[in-house]
């Protein structure tokens, strides 16, 4: 214990470090150790107040992850209260981050002060538990429910400064002057009194009787952002709980909605989702030795809606990004598109209005290629088709300097064929950003056969600079992600073309937990886009290529989806819900009765099986080409981008909830019924006979 937390004095201050590396996280010592330094501050009669810090990198980071749902330890429960108790001040310095459990462990500390780059923050939720160290009973004492119920639902991190305006901070400092300010600010109160417990501020609480619909309110919100998902809604009743009962009682009722969900399948599903994350940081054959570049400046080629988006992911990430196009009314429209983007996240107030201008001056607008020449890393955003990116990086290779990284945003082709393009194939890699790249979360990270560690290693370093969940895997026909979801698109459409409607199978999603169907998520995302890539695969694979007319024939009747408000669904001016459409109906008969294709009615399970297991399947055959180093990579692909709920964990975690033998004998009956594209994976028939899931060691 006495190794995990230290104390020590510098004249009439104490100093209490938490020294539990990496992050300081409240593993077990931690607390036995913060009681044991806070009574020795307190017995000392040179000590007239506290300053409690973390050593490293961070304050404290949160609860250890690894111990949520078991038991809490006397000193577990009753730090918190000493710190609250203490008779002599104590004054959080925080740096890094102060998450879930840090953060409510300076609250219970009687001021607090940051570095200006230090986050705080509630995000119990995003790992299916709530605040369970009085963090939904102190937060809308200081700040007010309201804010209280937005910043633990959606389990945010607060950059400092914007804590400071809360009221969650008293000050905020330079970095490199964190301690000594922390040390001063602790003199100057040190004999202030009575000292200033959040618990006893009622003050707040107020608003909620002026505003007595906000917790129904509250309420609806998470059930339509948060859909399925338990923890916000009894986060919700924790909150109520901190405005309708006395302190003591709220945190008796925080404490047992904790213990009510923190073992339920929700949880675990998010907890090993957020480690499937960290794990896929971790490439095989890529160790500490090999070193990762800096990117310090970047250019993106394609002014389109990737190319812009791509710019603007680093432009958030304070990295000055050219943005390159082949004319000048092409990029005008660009940067007005990205203009247009960030005026709409000033409105939403998700971005503040001074940052607007900051982030439009990262972003130059170039018309030649001589102007990108000594950028550390440039990724080409054109048009999908392999003669055009062959001449970019034929143009890229003349020009670049030698070490600067090149990359594609291909989602499908040969990356290989396009380093083949250069006479320098180990620059070369894929960084596939999903659509809109501004948005969406996942990187997926494409190694060649010739690109060189250091490229793969500098580009998932990156992807953490850019706020992005980065996944390594190899190169082949829609690399990890697309090629997992292809059978996924494929069946849906031969589900309606054997009896099933779009709005069916789209329902089922929801249900399921998808933010939207398929059928309208093709609409939003352009029927004619997905088109084109099955033109191309056809021209590959003329014989072997499975078609599919219904959408092919939508498409070649102009219904391109929501930009030309006819799809799948129809779409009225101005509004993006799907309408059905008796045309549609008519499309499909007709098709049906062309092909003399047997329909019937289809089961909501059977549905959300055939749609699932197909992609289980080829998942399973890209773990066994090693294109996927682990069946958890999959899931992190599959969460961050394609809208796979998170609280199931992931495709392959949900199969292991199945039973691979489960799994594997229904596609024995389906391979009977329907053909080999159900025959089972070898993995999958290897695991089966095993007894063994896809996530077993």
């Amino acid at each position: 214990m006495a190794d995990l937390v230290k104390f020590s004095k510098q004249g009439s201050i104490g100093i209490i470090t938490v020294d539990n590396p990496p992050v300081n996280a409240l593993s077990p010592g931690v607390p036995e150790g913060i009681i044991e330094c806070v009574n020795k501050g307190n017995a000392d009669p040179d000590v007239k107040a506290m300053v409690f810090t973390g050593a490293g990198r961070a304050f404290i980071a949160g609860a250890d992850i690894k111990h949520l749902g078991k038991p809490k330890t006397q000193a577990g429960l009753t730090y918190r209260p000493i710190i609250d108790d203490s008779p002599k001040p104590i004054v959080a310095a925080i740096h890094g981050f102060a998450l879930g459990g840090g953060l409510e462990t300076a609250l219970s500390c009687q001021y607090r002060i940051a570095a200006k780059s230090a986050k705080v923050g509630l995000p119990e939720v995003t790992i299916g538990v709530l605040p369970g160290g009085g963090g939904t009973q102190r937060l809308p004492r200081i700040v007010g429910p309201k804010k209280a119920l937005e910043l633990i639902t959606t389990g945010r991190h607060i950059p400092a400064p914007e804590a400071c305006e809360l009221g969650i901070l008293d000050a905020v400092v330079e970095d490199d002057d964190l301690l000594s300010a922390a040390i001063a600010f602790a003199e100057k109160i040190a004999d202030v009194r009575p000292l200033p417990r959040i618990r006893d501020r009622d003050e707040k609480l107020a608003e909620a009787k002026a505003n007595p619909g906000m917790f129904d309110a509250a309420r609806k919100t998470a059930e339509r952002r948060q859909r399925g998902q338990i923890a916000p809604l009894q986060a919700i009743k924790c909150v109520e709980a901190a405005v309708t009962l006395p302190f003591d009682e709220g945190l008796q009722r925080e404490r047992d909605l904790f213990d009510e969900i923190s073992n339920l399948d929700q949880g675990k599903a998010m907890r090993y989702a957020f480690f499937a994350q960290r794990q896929a940081n971790k490439i095989p054959d890529i160790g500490k030795d090999i070193a990762a570049r800096d990117v310090n400046s970047a250019a993106v080629i394609g002014s389109g809606t990737m190319g812009g988006g791509i710019a603007m992911v680093f432009a958030d990430a304070g990295i000055p990004v050219k943005l390159l196009d082949m004319s000048q009314e092409a990029l005008d429209y660009g940067i007005a598109k990205i203009t247009a983007n960030y005026e709409t996240s000033v409105k939403r107030g998700s971005m503040p209005a001074e940052d607007l201008p900051k982030r439009l001056a990262l972003i130059e607008p170039v018309l030649d290629f001589d102007a990108i020449k000594n950028v550390d890393m440039v990724i080409e955003a054109v048009y999908e088709e392999m003669n055009v990116k062959k001449a970019v990086f034929a143009r890229l290779d003349e020009v670049m300097k030698p070490d600067a990284v090149l990359a594609t945003n291909t989602s499908t082709l040969d990356i290989d064929q396009i380093a083949g393009a250069t006479k320098r194939p180990e620059s070369v890699i894929g960084t596939h950003f999903f659509s809109p790249a501004n948005v969406m979360k996942l990187l997926e990270i494409v190694r060649g056969k010739a690109t060189g560690k250091d490229i793969v290693a500098t580009c998932t370093k990156l992807s953490r600079q850019l706020d992005k969940v980065g996944v390594v895997c190899g190169n082949c026909d829609g690399f990890l992600a697309n090629r997992s979801r292809g059978p996924f698109g494929t069946e849906m459409n031969i589900l309606v073309e054997e009896g099933a409607t779009p709005q069916q199978v789209d329902r089922v999603m929801v249900e399921f937990g998808y933010p939207m169907g398929p059928f309208a998520v093709a609409d939003l995302a352009g029927l004619d886009i997905s088109y084109a890539v099955r033109k191309y695969r056809a021209s590959l694979n003329p014989n072997g290529y499975r078609k599919l007319p219904i959408p092919d024939k939508l498409v070649e009747m102009g219904r391109h989806g929501q930009k030309t408000r006819a799809g799948w669904y129809l779409y009225k001016e101005g509004d993006r819900t799907p309408y059905p459409d008796p045309l549609v109906t008519e499309v499909i008969a007709g098709v049906v009765k062309d092909l003399a294709i047997e329909q019937r009615e289809f089961t909501d399970d059977e549905v959300l099986q055939r749609l699932l297991f197909a992609s289980v399947n080829e998942a399973a055959k890209i773990i066994e080409e090693s294109i996927a180093y682990r069946a958890s990579d999959v899931d992190v692909m599959w969460v961050n981008g394609f809208g796979f709920p998170r609280y199931k964990g992931g495709l392959m975690y949900w199969a292991d909830g199945i039973g691979v033998k489960n799994i594997h004998d229904t596609m024995l009956q389906w391979q009977d019924r329907y053909g080999d594209r159900w025959k089972p994976a070898k993995l999958i028939s290897g695991l089966a006979a095993a007894g063994k899931g896809f996530l077993d060691d």
